[in-house]
């Protein structure tokens, strides 16, 4: 025990005596980060122009890491010139970004790279609902509209499969987008509010601002994005006897912050109803979109719980600024996902939607044939397990031009399944060989290989333990 007193005292009397030493004081200097980060450049002897080249070929997984080198690499690293560097030289990603909900009310962000399947949290989305966004409702007002209100509510609750959809969180009803390289979270229930507000999160800075309000609060809205600019159509409001169907629409410039109007939605389909008696009772409403050849197409039904009637849809054209009927065979055959809600997609501008056909523990998916007017299935077989309880058991996504479906697997584990289309059946097993260990996929494959012209490749896992699927986006930076 003297020994190690004896030691620490040694090593105390060398440091004070080092600490006078001007040729240590010099050495310590030269290698002290202040020093480093007065280096005129990020990488010594190189240019910085050909030092940004070099940096914007690295992987973005890699930025986490680099930015620490000093000052200066970090600022380089969440500059907006890097990035235009990486679209220049063709260096971009596509990261998926899933967001599920834990418990009640726990709402987290994870980011995917399917290169290195490496996933990252963000940070947690704003808490913190605006004054302007969300009124001041005495606590006798809220009964009112919740007796006035209980049918319409109980209308959106079944159609949605949502529990409670007047439940006091943040952000409950809100809708999702991806523009511009950010990602965008719109509207939404605040107690007895529809919200207006809207956030964006940006992956460069990997933080959250809010922008500028849409026009009218809204939850449960449709998203689409045309020309690099987001759409939102429909959604439900809350009025003075409850929730109100909208009809409005309202599009979003990234580069300005700015809303501007888009004409309503003319749900023409609603008012060709036999009687005056249904036309009251059946409301309409948006039960999805997508951006698909330059224009937005927006299924439609008509509901009054728990009945609802597919009534096929409408579509946008940003060039005529209007609104024109879907093809019939388009929108009556659009496959419903659960509850009145669909689920599409768009890879290589082919347009997805995911049929859970009759049964719990399966499901197909079809894509639309726009000169026969008609939906045709393309894949037979999806692996979709019994999650009867789950509010949203799995989504659709399109990156790196393939589609992908994201689901639970049997060990409640969160998949990334990516389907490969086979021009036969005799592909080689070297292709099916699968990229996991993992016994579910090893079934998966060999299901696909016997049944379908398709392979189920396992992308990318994560156990989040009982956290549901709540939406998901792809971005390209």
């Amino acid at each position: 025990m003297g020994s190690l007193f004896s030691m620490a005292n040694t090593k105390a009397n060398q440091s004070e005596s080092s600490a006078t030493s001007p040729n240590e004081t010099s050495k310590r200097q030269r290698m002290s980060p202040a020093s480093v980060e007065e280096c005129p450049r990020l990488i010594p002897n190189i240019p910085d122009e050909l030092s940004l080249q070099i940096i914007a070929r690295l992987p973005r997984i890699c930025y986490y890491h680099v930015r620490l080198v000093s000052r200066r690499w970090k600022t380089t690293i969440t500059s907006l010139e890097l990035y235009k560097v990486r679209k220049e030289l063709g260096t971009t990603e596509e990261w998926l970004y899933l967001l599920v909900r834990i418990g009640q009310n726990k709402l987290l962000w994870h980011a995917l790279d399917p290169r290195s399947r490496i996933w990252q949290r963000l940070p947690i989305m704003p808490r913190v609902v605006d004054e302007e966004d969300s009124q001041k409702v005495s606590s006798r007002l809220w009964m009112w509209n919740m007796v006035e209100g209980i049918r319409i509510a109980e209308i959106i609750r079944g159609l949605l499969g949502q529990k409670d959809v007047l439940d006091d969180m943040p952000f409950c009803g809100c809708a999702f987008g991806a523009v511009d390289g950010c990602l965008y979270i719109l509207g939404g229930f605040s107690k007895a509010s529809t919200m207006k507000c809207v956030w964006r999160f940006d992956p460069i800075q990997n933080s959250w601002k809010k922008v500028n309000s849409m026009s009218t609060g809204r939850a449960y809205c449709k998203t689409g994005v045309l020309n690099n600019m987001l759409y939102v159509v429909g959604g439900v409001s809350q009025g003075q006897a409850g929730l109100i169907p909208l009809q409005s629409a309202e599009v979003f410039d990234p580069f300005k912050d700015t809303w501007s109007d888009v004409p309503s939605m003319p749900f023409s389909r609603a008012g060709v109803l036999p009687t005056a008696f249904l036309a009251d009772m059946l409301k309409p409403i948006a039960t999805g979109l997508s951006s698909y050849k330059g224009r937005l197409y927006v299924p439609q039904s008509l509901y009054s719980w728990p009945f609802f009637v597919d009534v096929g849809g409408e579509i946008y054209d940003p060039e005529t600024n209007s609104w024109m009927e879907m093809p019939n065979g388009m929108g009556e055959g659009w496959p419903i996902k659960q509850a009145g809600t669909k689920l599409s997609v768009v890879v290589n501008g082919e347009l997805y939607a995911f049929d859970p056909s009759n049964s719990v523990d399966s499901g197909r998916i079809k894509v639309y044939d726009q000169g026969e007017d008609a939906w045709k299935v393309v894949i037979g077989k999806v692996p979709v397990y019994d999650f009867t309880e789950l509010e949203y058991p799995y989504l659709l996504a399109g990156f790196h031009g393939k589609l992908h479906f994201i689901t639970k697997d049997a060990n409640h584990d969160i998949s990334v399944l990516q389907a490969d289309l086979c021009s036969n059946l005799d592909s080689s097993q070297s292709t099916s060989t699968p990229q996991s260990p993992k016994s579910m996929e090893d079934e998966l494959l060999q299901e696909s290989t016997e049944t379908d012209e398709v392979i189920w490749k396992l992308v990318a896992s994560k156990g989040f333990g009982q956290a549901e699927l709540i939406n998901c986006q792809v971005i390209d930076i």
